[in-house]
C-alpha cells in the first residue's frame, strides 16, 4: 500500500510545533542574556522581548485551537543549537567588553530564524486560507522584525564599539 503524500495543513502543523518549541526554549534563555548583559539597553531590550514573546506562544496558541490540535512543541535542533551558541558567549566573554555585543549577535541569529520561520507559517496560513491565523502571524513577524531592527541599532549605536574600543 502506497504511502499517503502529506498535505500542506500537516507541514504548517509541523511548523507551528516548530516554533512553539522554539518560542518556549527561547523565553527561558532571554532572562539569562538580560542577566548577563552588561548594557542597561542591551538588559531592556531582552527584557523586552521576553515579555513578547509571551505574546507570541500566547498567538500560537490560539492557531493550534483554530486548526483544532493541542499546543504542543516538537524539539527543533536549529533554535537549540542557536540558544547553545548564545550560551557559549556568555561563558566565553563573562566580563568581556565584547560580551554584548556577541550576546546581540546572537538575539539576531534567533531573531532570523524566527523571522523566517512566521515568514513561511504566514504564507502558508494565506494558502490554507487560515485568515485569523495570518492576522496572528502578521503581528508576531512584525514584532520579530522590529526588534531585529532595535538590535541592529544597539549594536551599532554602542555594543560595537565597545567591544572594540577594549
Amino acid at each position: 500500500m502506497a504511502k499517503q503524500p502529506k498535505q500542506l495543513d500537516e507541514l504548517f502543523h509541523e511548523g507551528l510545533k516548530d516554533i512553539y518549541f522554539a518560542e518556549k526554549k527561547i523565553l527561558v534563555a532571554l532572562p539569562k542574556m538580560a542577566k548577563a548583559a552588561q548594557l542597561d539597553k542591551a538588559k531592556a531590550a531582552f527584557e523586552k522581548h521576553r515579555a513578547e514573546t509571551e505574546k507570541q506562544i500566547e498567538r500560537l496558541e490560539k492557531i493550534f485551537g483554530m486548526i483544532d490540535k493541542d499546543p504542543r512543541g516538537k524539539q527543533c535542533p536549529a533554535i537549540i543549537g542557536i540558544v547553545e551558541e548564545g550560551q557559549e558567549i556568555m561563558e566565553d566573554y563573562e566580563g568581556s567588553p565584547a560580551l554584548d555585543a556577541g550576546l546581540i549577535g546572537a538575539a539576531q541569529a534567533v531573531e532570523h530564524y524566527e523571522i523566517a520561520r512566521y515568514g513561511t507559517l504566514k504564507a502558508w496560513a494565506e494558502e490554507l486560507g487560515l485568515n485569523d491565523a495570518v492576522k496572528l502571524l502578521d503581528a508576531t513577524l512584525s514584532e520579530e522584525s522590529k526588534t531585529d531592527k532595535a538590535l541592529t541599532e544597539l549594536a551599532e549605536a554602542s555594543a560595537n564599539q565597545r567591544a572594540q574600543a577594549a
